[in-house]
């Protein structure tokens, strides 16, 4: 018996995502004071929200359209991730996650929307 699902698209297994040593030990230079978290919420709303969602869940208006899961920033296991992980990741990405040292280069900023993605935890 087969059982068609409709708007049901799987995701490609994510595959473990390499970083640097000296990214994943890198500490900020930004304080996560209100500033600094009210400029990475407004940078996350114009670069990250459309597919990772308002509330970093992975459910964005672009999600379904992806090869790969962009992940729920609220889990455990993405808040694990060290501050340095996450700067990497986003400067650098990969597959579908594109790169953002060109469209955020200033590094203080996407140190900026890590210190706002830390406050999507659950």
């Amino acid at each position: 018996m087969f059982i068609i699902i409709s708007g049901y698209k799987p995701f490609y297994q994510n595959k473990p995502w390499a970083v640097p040593d000296n990214y994943k030990n890198m500490k900020s230079k930004v304080a996560a004071d209100k500033e600094s978290i009210a400029a990475g919420k407004e940078l996350y709303a114009t670069h990250c929200k459309s597919c990772h969602g308002a509330k970093g869940l992975g459910d964005g208006t672009k999600a379904a359209q992806l090869k790969t899961e962009p992940g729920d920033f609220s889990a455990a296991a993405f808040q694990s991730q060290s501050d340095g992980s996450l700067f990497y990741k986003i400067s650098e990405g990969r597959d579908d996650m594109p790169n953002f040292k060109k469209k955020i280069p200033d590094q203080d900023d996407i140190w900026s929307v890590v210190n706002y993605l830390r406050t999507l935890k659950k």
